[in-house]
């Protein structure tokens, strides 16, 4: 077991979530930070909480916001992270364009406030930037860690900041910095507003009988889809690595939308054709039309690979929402609040 401590950005987030789950199951004392709201949204991580009062409690969380560079600096100073995963943005592409100016600060200054917290307090720690395959937008498949970035989007825009600032505090100043490049990943604890779940959604819900139309956009958008516990253990392992360095992670595989949602109603014992309907709010006004992540570096480095492919990612999410019921939050209480 381990003995070491980390700092989860985003802990309550999908990949937050599995990456918590990952670390204390290798004995890590996790610390989480979160933002102050007036209810809990902390449904993600639930079933892995602990009383902050008990003695031996391995999950600890704290009041943040990556908007605020002094309260991030008082935290690492306090919590003295080992690692440090930074997770946490503003992940809605659709949503960047509504709100550019929000996407910047959170997703790409928030890269640089955590950096520069690290560089100030001397901390000797791992950090690891959640970088992504929208980075990439119209450059030709596959794409691999040396092909040149095009963002479509500010959130895109706002990755690609992120992982040059990532790289240039790692050059600059020697922090073991690395960047994770992860192609789409999904799971049943994606966010309702993300396709993969919107669709594994509603499919159960019109077998169910509890709607009957699901609205979407672009039908031929075609994703390289994992699934995101498979995604958090690539994360791991980077900052084990002697020498910090970039990965794309990925399954080298190429679906489309359509795909997905056949994939889904399919299993679901449906006729996706008789349910969907057109929406034109949910194109893009720049479309990315194909992302294929080749792998090979982190396979030969690494030792990782994908197993979980499209069509078994629908399985899994359509069965969990076939089977979910409500769960009620347990009380709780966070350090440092």
């Amino acid at each position: 077991m381990s003995d070491k401590t980390a700092l989860i950005t985003g802990i309550t987030g999908q990949d937050g979530s599995y990456l918590a789950e990952l670390l204390l199951s290798k004995g890590y004392l996790v610390h989480g930070l979160i933002r102050r709201s007036s209810t809990f949204t902390t449904q993600r991580i639930d079933h892995l909480y602990q009383d902050p009062h008990e003695p031996d409690a391995r999950l600890r969380l704290h009041y943040g916001d990556l908007a605020d560079g002094s309260r991030i600096a008082a935290l690492l100073e306090g919590i003295k992270p080992d690692e440090v995963y930074h997770l946490a943005a503003q992940s809605h592409v659709r949503v960047s364009f509504d709100e550019p100016e929000f996407t910047g600060t959170t997703t790409g200054l928030g890269t640089t406030r955590l950096l520069e917290a690290i560089r100030m307090t001397g901390l000797p720690c791992r950090f690891y930037q959640a970088s992504s395959s929208e980075m990439f937008g119209t450059t030709a498949p596959p794409q691999s860690e040396s092909s040149p970035f095009h963002p479509r989007s500010p959130y895109a825009a706002a990755k690609v900041y992120a992982y040059w600032i990532t790289r240039n505090y790692r050059e600059a100043y020697g922090v073991h910095a690395v960047n994770g490049i992860l192609f789409n990943h999904e799971s049943p604890r994606r966010g309702e507003t993300f396709v993969t779940r919107k669709i594994a959604r509603a499919a159960a819900r019109i077998a169910r009988g509890e709607q009957d139309v699901l609205h979407l956009g672009n039908l031929e958008a075609r994703r390289d889809w994992g699934y995101a516990p498979e995604y958090v253990d690539a994360m791991w392992r980077m900052l084990q690595q002697d020498k910090p360095g970039d990965y794309v992670v990925a399954t080298g595989t190429s679906y489309s939308v359509r795909d997905f949602l056949s994939f889904c109603f399919e299993h679901a014992g449906l006729d996706w054709e008789r349910h969907i309907r057109f929406d034109e709010r949910y194109l893009r006004p720049s479309e990315v039309p194909d992302l294929v992540g080749d792998a090979s570096k982190a396979e030969g480095e690494l030792g990782w690979r994908a197993t979980v492919h499209a069509p078994e990612l629908a399985r899994i999410m359509v069965d969990a929402e076939l089977a979910a019921v409500p769960i009620a939050a347990p009380e709780r209480s966070l350090t440092g609040a």
